[in-house]
């Protein structure tokens, strides 16, 4: 079971209690964030303010409900940025479960580092 408060460790339960494994939750450096990251004006510049922000925003993998909710978009919205940045070879998605989720690639890396 995912846990925003087991962070670092990883918990096992048994009995008596119900056998459990609890474990730190993907992306939970970004619970208590303040929403949106900076994004940087060059890179807003060159591919435009709401796409740099989507690529900025992906420092963590981030699934596409995950990245609208964080950046006050419609899911729509962002999954059209994230297809346009994955035909340009700056995001990769991979299926984990029933989400898919969106991370920077090396050249979505070097292009999000520009300040």
């Amino acid at each position: 079971m995912p846990s925003a408060f087991s962070w670092p460790d990883v918990w096992v339960m048994y009995e008596p209690y119900r056998p459990m494994l609890c474990y730190p939750a993907r992306g939970v450096g970004t619970l208590w964030s303040d929403g949106a990251p900076c994004t940087p004006e060059a890179l807003a510049a060159l591919i435009g303010r709401t796409r740099a922000q989507v690529l900025t925003a992906l420092a963590e993998p981030g699934s596409t409900t995950a990245l609208a909710r964080r950046l006050g978009l419609t899911p729509g919205a962002v999954s059209q940025h994230l297809a346009v940045l994955s035909d340009a070879g700056l995001v990769a998605r991979r299926r984990l479960g029933r989400e898919v989720l969106y991370r920077r690639t090396p050249v979505g890396e070097s292009l999000a580092a520009v300040s």
